[in-house]
Protein backbone atom coordinates (compact mmCIF):
# COMPACT_ATOMS: atom_id res chain seq x y z
CA UNK A 1 0.00 0.00 0.00
CA UNK A 2 1.40 3.37 -1.36
CA UNK A 3 2.41 5.82 1.24
CA UNK A 4 1.41 9.53 1.87
CA UNK A 5 3.52 12.94 2.06
CA UNK A 6 3.46 15.88 0.44
CA UNK A 7 7.07 16.26 -0.35
CA UNK A 8 9.52 13.70 -1.23
CA UNK A 9 12.77 14.56 -0.52
CA UNK A 10 15.93 12.49 -2.27
CA UNK A 11 19.30 12.82 -0.62
CA UNK A 12 20.63 14.16 3.25
CA UNK A 13 22.47 16.21 2.04
CA UNK A 14 22.77 19.99 2.72
CA UNK A 15 20.28 20.98 0.00
CA UNK A 16 17.83 18.06 1.23
CA UNK A 17 18.12 18.14 4.94
CA UNK A 18 18.06 22.22 4.74
CA UNK A 19 14.53 21.93 3.12
CA UNK A 20 13.38 19.99 5.07
CA UNK A 21 13.51 21.79 7.95
CA UNK A 22 12.24 24.76 6.12
CA UNK A 23 9.12 22.99 5.23
CA UNK A 24 8.80 21.68 8.93
CA UNK A 25 9.28 25.29 9.81
CA UNK A 26 6.29 26.07 7.76
CA UNK A 27 4.38 23.01 9.15
CA UNK A 28 5.00 21.09 5.52
CA UNK A 29 4.78 17.08 5.37
CA UNK A 30 8.46 16.04 3.97
CA UNK A 31 10.73 12.39 4.03
CA UNK A 32 14.00 12.31 3.34
CA UNK A 33 15.21 9.99 1.09
CA UNK A 34 18.84 8.70 0.94
CA UNK A 35 21.02 5.79 -0.51
CA UNK A 36 23.81 5.85 1.94
CA UNK A 37 23.91 4.96 5.67
CA UNK A 38 24.10 7.55 8.27
CA UNK A 39 27.63 6.82 9.18
CA UNK A 40 28.97 7.77 5.79
CA UNK A 41 26.60 10.66 5.08
CA UNK A 42 27.82 12.72 8.22
CA UNK A 43 31.29 12.03 7.52
CA UNK A 44 31.75 12.57 4.45
CA UNK A 45 34.58 15.43 3.60
CA UNK A 46 33.44 18.74 1.71
CA UNK A 47 32.79 22.41 1.94
CA UNK A 48 33.97 24.30 5.04
CA UNK A 49 32.92 28.18 4.41
CA UNK A 50 29.79 29.20 4.98
CA UNK A 51 28.54 32.32 3.80
CA UNK A 52 26.82 35.42 6.01
CA UNK A 53 23.51 34.35 4.49
CA UNK A 54 24.10 30.98 5.12
CA UNK A 55 24.47 31.21 8.91
CA UNK A 56 21.70 33.41 9.21
CA UNK A 57 19.02 30.95 7.64
CA UNK A 58 20.59 28.32 9.92
CA UNK A 59 20.04 30.88 12.99
CA UNK A 60 16.37 31.56 11.66
CA UNK A 61 15.78 27.33 11.66
CA UNK A 62 16.84 27.14 15.05
CA UNK A 63 19.74 24.56 13.92
CA UNK A 64 23.10 26.62 14.74
CA UNK A 65 23.96 25.97 18.48
CA UNK A 66 27.16 23.83 17.71
CA UNK A 67 27.81 26.58 14.63
CA UNK A 68 27.62 29.32 16.75
CA UNK A 69 29.92 27.61 19.47
CA UNK A 70 32.81 26.21 17.53
CA UNK A 71 32.52 27.59 14.04
CA UNK A 72 35.62 29.96 13.50
CA UNK A 73 34.06 33.91 12.11
CA UNK A 74 37.00 35.21 9.70
CA UNK A 75 36.65 38.62 8.96
CA UNK A 76 39.07 38.02 5.98
CA UNK A 77 40.97 36.34 3.21
CA UNK A 78 44.44 36.50 2.05
CA UNK A 79 46.04 36.54 -1.28
CA UNK A 80 49.31 35.26 -2.19
CA UNK A 81 51.57 35.76 -4.82
CA UNK A 82 55.38 36.30 -5.80
CA UNK A 83 55.99 35.04 -2.09
CA UNK A 84 53.89 37.96 -0.69
CA UNK A 85 50.51 37.51 1.27
CA UNK A 86 47.81 40.19 0.58
CA UNK A 87 44.40 40.13 2.81
CA UNK A 88 41.20 41.00 1.46
CA UNK A 89 39.13 43.06 4.21
CA UNK A 90 35.69 41.27 3.75
CA UNK A 91 34.02 42.64 6.55
CA UNK A 92 35.30 46.37 5.98
CA UNK A 93 34.10 45.85 2.26
CA UNK A 94 30.88 44.10 2.48
CA UNK A 95 29.56 46.23 5.62
CA UNK A 96 30.31 44.00 8.10
CA UNK A 97 29.59 40.26 6.29
CA UNK A 98 31.17 37.43 7.51
CA UNK A 99 32.35 33.85 6.52
CA UNK A 100 32.71 31.16 9.01
CA UNK A 101 34.57 28.35 8.81
CA UNK A 102 32.97 25.28 10.05
CA UNK A 103 33.06 21.65 7.61
CA UNK A 104 30.01 20.48 5.81
CA UNK A 105 30.11 17.26 7.48
CA UNK A 106 29.45 19.27 10.51
CA UNK A 107 26.40 21.03 9.30
CA UNK A 108 24.88 17.20 8.24
CA UNK A 109 25.56 16.16 11.53
CA UNK A 110 23.37 19.13 13.19
CA UNK A 111 20.74 19.00 10.75
CA UNK A 112 20.27 15.18 11.04
CA UNK A 113 20.34 15.37 15.00
CA UNK A 114 17.58 18.46 14.35
CA UNK A 115 15.58 16.35 11.72
CA UNK A 116 15.24 13.30 14.21
CA UNK A 117 14.73 15.45 17.13
CA UNK A 118 11.77 16.87 15.69
CA UNK A 119 10.36 13.02 14.34
CA UNK A 120 11.13 14.10 10.92
CA UNK A 121 11.61 10.72 8.95
CA UNK A 122 14.44 10.00 7.15
CA UNK A 123 14.96 6.47 5.39
CA UNK A 124 18.91 6.28 5.44
CA UNK A 125 20.24 2.85 3.28
CA UNK A 126 17.38 3.38 0.63
CA UNK A 127 18.36 0.98 -2.20
CA UNK A 128 16.61 1.00 -6.31
CA UNK A 129 14.68 4.22 -5.48
CA UNK A 130 12.98 5.38 -8.97
CA UNK A 131 10.75 8.50 -10.01
CA UNK A 132 7.08 8.00 -11.09
CA UNK A 133 4.72 10.63 -12.60
CA UNK A 134 6.66 13.27 -12.57
CA UNK A 135 4.56 15.59 -14.98
CA UNK A 136 1.40 14.31 -13.27
CA UNK A 137 -0.42 16.29 -9.83
CA UNK A 138 0.76 12.82 -7.94
CA UNK A 139 4.09 11.96 -9.09
CA UNK A 140 5.93 9.09 -6.10
CA UNK A 141 8.58 7.46 -5.41
CA UNK A 142 9.71 3.88 -4.79
CA UNK A 143 12.65 2.70 -3.39
CA UNK A 144 13.59 -0.38 -1.08
CA UNK A 145 14.21 0.28 2.17
CA UNK A 146 14.57 -1.84 5.70
CA UNK A 147 14.35 -5.46 3.31
CA UNK A 148 10.79 -3.92 1.89
CA UNK A 149 9.49 -2.30 -1.43
CA UNK A 150 7.66 0.79 -0.47
CA UNK A 151 6.20 3.59 -2.72
CA UNK A 152 5.64 7.36 -1.48
CA UNK A 153 2.63 9.53 -3.00
CA UNK A 154 3.66 13.60 -2.86
CA UNK A 155 3.00 16.40 -4.53
CA UNK A 156 6.20 17.77 -5.19
CA UNK A 157 9.71 15.61 -5.47
CA UNK A 158 12.60 17.15 -4.48
CA UNK A 159 15.98 16.11 -6.24
CA UNK A 160 18.72 16.92 -3.95
CA UNK A 161 21.38 13.93 -4.31
CA UNK A 162 24.27 15.38 -6.50
CA UNK A 163 24.96 15.05 -9.68
CA UNK A 164 25.39 11.06 -10.30
CA UNK A 165 21.76 10.94 -8.65
CA UNK A 166 18.76 9.36 -10.15
CA UNK A 167 16.52 12.48 -9.86
CA UNK A 168 19.14 14.44 -12.05
CA UNK A 169 18.56 11.77 -14.96
CA UNK A 170 15.34 11.47 -14.30
CA UNK A 171 14.39 14.09 -16.73
CA UNK A 172 14.50 13.67 -20.45
CA UNK A 173 17.70 14.51 -22.21
CA UNK A 174 15.25 16.09 -24.63
CA UNK A 175 14.05 18.76 -21.66
CA UNK A 176 17.62 19.82 -20.24
CA UNK A 177 20.88 21.68 -21.31
CA UNK A 178 24.00 21.04 -19.96
CA UNK A 179 26.37 23.63 -19.69
CA UNK A 180 30.20 22.80 -18.50
CA UNK A 181 33.83 22.48 -18.00
CA UNK A 182 36.48 19.94 -16.99
CA UNK A 183 39.72 21.64 -15.64
CA UNK A 184 43.12 20.70 -16.27
CA UNK A 185 44.19 19.74 -12.95
CA UNK A 186 42.81 18.42 -9.53
CA UNK A 187 43.46 19.32 -5.96
CA UNK A 188 45.33 17.06 -3.72
CA UNK A 189 43.60 17.78 -0.37
CA UNK A 190 45.21 16.78 3.71
CA UNK A 191 43.47 17.23 6.76
CA UNK A 192 46.05 17.37 9.25
CA UNK A 193 46.37 17.00 13.24
CA UNK A 194 47.60 20.48 13.55
CA UNK A 195 46.81 23.66 14.50
CA UNK A 196 46.30 26.41 11.75
CA UNK A 197 49.63 28.07 10.56
CA UNK A 198 47.56 31.31 9.90
CA UNK A 199 44.38 32.74 11.35
CA UNK A 200 42.43 33.05 8.15
CA UNK A 201 42.36 31.30 5.05
CA UNK A 202 45.04 31.83 1.92
CA UNK A 203 44.99 31.53 -1.20
CA UNK A 204 48.46 31.37 -2.91
CA UNK A 205 49.49 31.50 -6.85
CA UNK A 206 52.61 29.74 -7.51
CA UNK A 207 54.65 29.06 -10.70
CA UNK A 208 54.67 25.44 -9.43
CA UNK A 209 50.74 25.21 -8.92
CA UNK A 210 47.97 26.25 -6.62
CA UNK A 211 48.01 25.96 -3.31
CA UNK A 212 45.15 26.66 -0.15
CA UNK A 213 45.70 27.00 3.99
CA UNK A 214 42.38 26.44 5.30
CA UNK A 215 41.52 24.92 8.79
CA UNK A 216 38.05 22.81 10.69
CA UNK A 217 38.84 23.69 13.97
CA UNK A 218 41.65 25.42 16.29
CA UNK A 219 43.66 22.51 16.17
CA UNK A 220 43.14 20.61 12.78
CA UNK A 221 44.43 22.28 9.02
CA UNK A 222 42.76 21.86 6.10
CA UNK A 223 45.46 22.24 3.10
CA UNK A 224 45.19 21.94 -0.47
CA UNK A 225 47.62 21.66 -3.74
CA UNK A 226 47.26 21.68 -7.51
CA UNK A 227 48.14 18.36 -9.38
CA UNK A 228 47.58 16.71 -11.98
CA UNK A 229 44.07 15.20 -13.11
CA UNK A 230 45.47 11.68 -13.78
CA UNK A 231 47.60 11.69 -10.69
CA UNK A 232 46.78 9.03 -7.73
CA UNK A 233 46.65 9.31 -4.02
CA UNK A 234 49.87 6.91 -3.66
CA UNK A 235 51.73 9.09 -5.74
CA UNK A 236 51.34 11.09 -2.99
CA UNK A 237 53.02 10.53 0.54
CA UNK A 238 53.14 12.76 3.09
CA UNK A 239 56.62 13.90 2.93
CA UNK A 240 55.78 14.95 -0.81
CA UNK A 241 52.81 17.01 -0.08
CA UNK A 242 53.98 18.87 2.80
CA UNK A 243 57.40 20.00 0.39
CA UNK A 244 54.77 20.83 -1.88
CA UNK A 245 52.81 23.07 0.49
CA UNK A 246 56.35 24.63 2.12
CA UNK A 247 57.42 25.47 -1.85
CA UNK A 248 53.98 26.80 -2.66
CA UNK A 249 52.57 28.67 0.64
CA UNK A 250 56.16 30.12 2.06
CA UNK A 251 56.29 33.47 2.32
CA UNK A 252 60.03 36.03 1.49
CA UNK A 253 59.53 37.11 5.40
CA UNK A 254 60.27 33.33 6.41
CA UNK A 255 56.90 32.57 6.85
CA UNK A 256 55.80 28.52 6.29
CA UNK A 257 53.32 26.02 7.38
CA UNK A 258 53.79 23.61 9.86
CA UNK A 259 53.52 20.17 9.66
CA UNK A 260 51.36 17.29 11.31
CA UNK A 261 49.56 13.95 11.01
CA UNK A 262 47.98 13.59 8.36
CA UNK A 263 44.50 12.28 8.85
CA UNK A 264 42.63 12.40 5.77
CA UNK A 265 43.91 12.18 2.15
CA UNK A 266 42.13 12.61 -0.75
CA UNK A 267 42.29 13.88 -4.55
CA UNK A 268 39.16 15.83 -5.76
CA UNK A 269 38.78 16.66 -9.71
CA UNK A 270 37.46 20.50 -10.50
CA UNK A 271 34.87 20.92 -13.42
CA UNK A 272 31.96 23.56 -13.78
CA UNK A 273 28.62 22.61 -14.66
CA UNK A 274 25.04 23.85 -15.08
CA UNK A 275 21.72 21.89 -16.02
CA UNK A 276 18.67 23.95 -17.44
CA UNK A 277 16.51 23.92 -16.40
CA UNK A 278 15.97 23.02 -12.86
CA UNK A 279 12.94 22.11 -12.82
CA UNK A 280 10.81 19.20 -15.28
CA UNK A 281 7.01 18.92 -14.33
CA UNK A 282 7.10 18.28 -10.29
CA UNK A 283 10.44 17.70 -9.72
CA UNK A 284 12.87 20.28 -8.48
CA UNK A 285 16.29 19.80 -8.51
CA UNK A 286 18.73 21.53 -5.98
CA UNK A 287 22.44 21.66 -4.90
CA UNK A 288 24.98 19.67 -6.99
CA UNK A 289 22.05 17.34 -8.82
CA UNK A 290 21.66 21.05 -10.51
CA UNK A 291 25.15 22.18 -10.44
CA UNK A 292 28.69 22.17 -9.48
CA UNK A 293 31.39 25.02 -9.12
CA UNK A 294 35.00 24.30 -8.69
CA UNK A 295 35.89 24.70 -4.71
CA UNK A 296 37.67 27.99 -5.00
CA UNK A 297 34.88 30.11 -4.69
CA UNK A 298 34.04 28.41 -1.57
CA UNK A 299 30.15 28.28 -3.22
CA UNK A 300 29.44 25.01 -3.67
CA UNK A 301 27.11 24.18 -0.22
CA UNK A 302 26.06 27.91 0.11
CA UNK A 303 24.43 27.60 -3.44
CA UNK A 304 22.84 24.05 -2.40
CA UNK A 305 21.31 25.83 1.03
CA UNK A 306 20.45 28.87 -1.45
CA UNK A 307 18.34 26.76 -3.57
CA UNK A 308 16.38 24.83 -0.82
CA UNK A 309 15.37 28.28 0.47
CA UNK A 310 14.23 29.55 -2.67
CA UNK A 311 12.14 26.06 -2.92
CA UNK A 312 11.42 25.96 0.39
CA UNK A 313 10.16 29.61 0.64
CA UNK A 314 7.95 28.86 -2.85
CA UNK A 315 6.38 25.36 -1.47
CA UNK A 316 4.99 27.27 1.63
CA UNK A 317 3.71 29.86 -0.65
CA UNK A 318 1.96 27.44 -2.66
CA UNK A 319 0.70 25.04 -0.01
CA UNK A 320 -0.54 28.95 1.90
CA UNK A 321 -1.94 30.83 -0.71
CA UNK A 322 -2.22 28.02 -4.06
CA UNK A 323 -0.20 30.69 -6.00
CA UNK A 324 2.57 28.24 -7.81
CA UNK A 325 4.35 31.97 -8.94
CA UNK A 326 7.37 30.99 -6.73
CA UNK A 327 7.49 26.80 -8.01
CA UNK A 328 6.99 28.73 -11.75
CA UNK A 329 9.85 31.02 -11.32
CA UNK A 330 12.23 28.30 -9.21
CA UNK A 331 14.40 27.60 -12.05
CA UNK A 332 15.04 31.47 -13.40
CA UNK A 333 15.47 32.73 -9.50
CA UNK A 334 18.05 29.78 -8.96
CA UNK A 335 19.67 30.26 -11.87
CA UNK A 336 20.29 34.27 -11.06
CA UNK A 337 22.72 32.89 -8.25
CA UNK A 338 24.05 29.84 -9.51
CA UNK A 339 25.51 31.67 -12.96
CA UNK A 340 26.92 34.32 -10.59
CA UNK A 341 28.55 32.28 -8.46
CA UNK A 342 29.80 29.83 -11.41
CA UNK A 343 31.36 33.22 -12.97
CA UNK A 344 32.99 34.04 -9.86
CA UNK A 345 34.64 30.49 -9.29
CA UNK A 346 35.49 29.98 -12.21
CA UNK A 347 37.31 33.15 -12.41
CA UNK A 348 39.46 32.99 -8.87
CA UNK A 349 39.81 29.31 -10.39
CA UNK A 350 41.65 31.14 -13.79
CA UNK A 351 43.20 33.45 -11.85
CA UNK A 352 45.14 31.01 -9.18
CA UNK A 353 46.27 28.33 -10.96
CA UNK A 354 48.57 26.68 -13.59
CA UNK A 355 47.02 25.39 -16.57
CA UNK A 356 49.04 23.19 -18.98
CA UNK A 357 49.24 25.92 -21.36
CA UNK A 358 50.08 28.83 -19.47
CA UNK A 359 53.18 30.74 -20.88
CA UNK A 360 54.98 33.51 -19.75
CA UNK A 361 52.25 35.70 -21.07
CA UNK A 362 49.48 33.47 -19.39
CA UNK A 363 51.15 34.47 -16.12
CA UNK A 364 51.75 37.73 -16.50
CA UNK A 365 48.10 38.31 -16.90
CA UNK A 366 47.49 36.53 -13.58
CA UNK A 367 49.89 38.43 -11.39
CA UNK A 368 48.62 41.67 -13.35
CA UNK A 369 44.80 40.56 -11.89
CA UNK A 370 45.89 39.73 -8.85
CA UNK A 371 47.59 42.58 -8.23
CA UNK A 372 44.84 44.99 -9.41
CA UNK A 373 42.55 43.20 -7.00
CA UNK A 374 44.91 43.57 -3.95
CA UNK A 375 45.62 47.44 -4.79
CA UNK A 376 42.04 48.52 -6.18
CA UNK A 377 39.44 48.99 -3.10
CA UNK A 378 36.57 48.28 -6.17
CA UNK A 379 38.28 44.92 -6.96
CA UNK A 380 38.79 44.07 -3.68
CA UNK A 381 35.06 44.80 -2.67
CA UNK A 382 33.89 42.87 -5.65
CA UNK A 383 35.73 39.96 -4.48
CA UNK A 384 34.56 40.42 -1.22
CA UNK A 385 31.24 40.67 -2.06
CA UNK A 386 31.25 37.30 -4.26
CA UNK A 387 32.67 35.65 -1.60
CA UNK A 388 30.76 36.38 1.62
CA UNK A 389 27.41 36.01 -0.58
CA UNK A 390 25.09 37.84 -2.39
CA UNK A 391 22.02 38.98 -1.03
CA UNK A 392 19.54 36.73 -1.66
CA UNK A 393 17.44 37.09 -3.86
Amino acid sequence: MAERTQVAIIGAGPAGLTLAHILHHHGIDSVVIERRDRAYVERRLRAGVLEQGTVDLFRALGVSARLDREGLVHHGINLQFEGERHRIALSELTGGRVITIYGQHEVVKDLIAARLAHDGPIAFEADDVTLHDLTSDRPSVRFHHDGRARELQCDVIAGCDGSHGVSHSAVPIAERRIFGRAYPFSWLGILAAVPPSLGEVVYAHHERGFALHSMRGPNVTRLYVQCPPDDALDSWPDERVWLELKTRLSTTDGWTVQEGPVLEKSITALRSFVMEPMQYGQLFLAGDAAHVVPPTGAKGMNLAVADARVLGEALALWYRTGSGSGLADYSATCLRRVWRAEHFSWSMTSMLHRFPETDGFDEKMQLSQLRYVCSSPAAATSLAENYVGLAHV
